[in-house]
């Protein structure tokens, strides 16, 4: 699959007049629990020629692929990704430390040593937090319900913990996540979801785990008073960011 997502990225840049500086892997397979047949999310990070950013008719800042068997890809321009990084976006901080890496420049290196000074953990959290109550609530509170959407809560609940233990951004792989912050009572009952979804096509339906949602209620009340409670941070300014944006583009 390597070899035919770097040749659709190719194709990519051809078709759209586009540079890609980095692109990686963003659902399930980065995040290490994807099932046999997952779809493949790949993103990545482009540069147009310097003309395009001094028009006066600007197009989309994003490229989409609709999904293709089991492609699905779609990029950001540099301009919005920068623009993300200032406002502390986690989906850009996700992609910078994707395992998964099909293709990366000296470009993005440049944009890679100043992402850490963007990360607002309060801006983070509440990312998090708000994925996990999302899901908790859509799939999770029935008597029967899918059982794969419990890693859509567990996970940002974990990624919540690790911003607050370590102030900083959390990784990408779940396993890293669970050594790190998932109590030791609640291991086995991941490890089993996990297996079962390492083996079969899609998990289904099943019974509510109550011990697990018990677990996922506590943990959503006591994270979302303890983000309520920190101090509003604030934001870099936009200097770096505009020079950084200026050198890549005329390179």
């Amino acid at each position: 699959m390597f070899e035919i997502i770097t040749a659709n990225l190719a194709e990519i840049e051809k078709n759209e007049n586009i540079r890609i500086i980095h692109a990686v892997e963003s659902g399930s397979r980065a995040w290490g629990f994807a099932s046999p047949d997952s779809d493949y999310d790949v993103r990545f990070i482009y540069i147009r020629p310097i003309e395009y950013y001094l028009r006066l008719d600007r197009t989309r800042d994003v490229i989409e692929y609709p999904l293709n068997g089991m492609l699905d890809i779609n990029g950001w321009d540099l301009d919005k990704t920068l623009r993300l990084l200032h406002s502390s976006n986690p989906t850009l901080f996700e992609w910078n430390n994707s395992p998964m890496i099909y293709k990366t420049t000296k470009e993005w290196e440049s944009v890679r040593k100043e992402i850490d000074n963007y990360f607002q953990a309060k801006s983070g959290l509440y990312h998090y937090l708000g994925t996990a109550m999302g899901n908790y609530r859509e799939f999770l509170k029935g008597d029967s319900v899918k059982l794969k959407k419990y890693f859509y809560v567990v996970r940002p609940l974990l990624a919540c913990k690790w911003i607050l233990d370590k102030k900083c951004t959390p990784p990408m792989l779940f396993s890293e996540l669970v050594e790190a912050e998932l109590e030791e009572e609640m291991r086995p009952i991941i490890s089993n979801l996990l297996e079962q979804k390492a083996h079969t096509s899609e998990m289904g339906e099943g019974d509510r785990i109550d011990e697990l949602n018990d677990y996922i209620e506590i943990n959503l009340a006591s994270l979302k008073a303890t983000v309520d409670a920190m101090p509003k941070e604030r934001k870099a300014d936009w200097h770096k960011l505009n020079e950084l944006f200026l050198e890549l583009v005329q390179r």
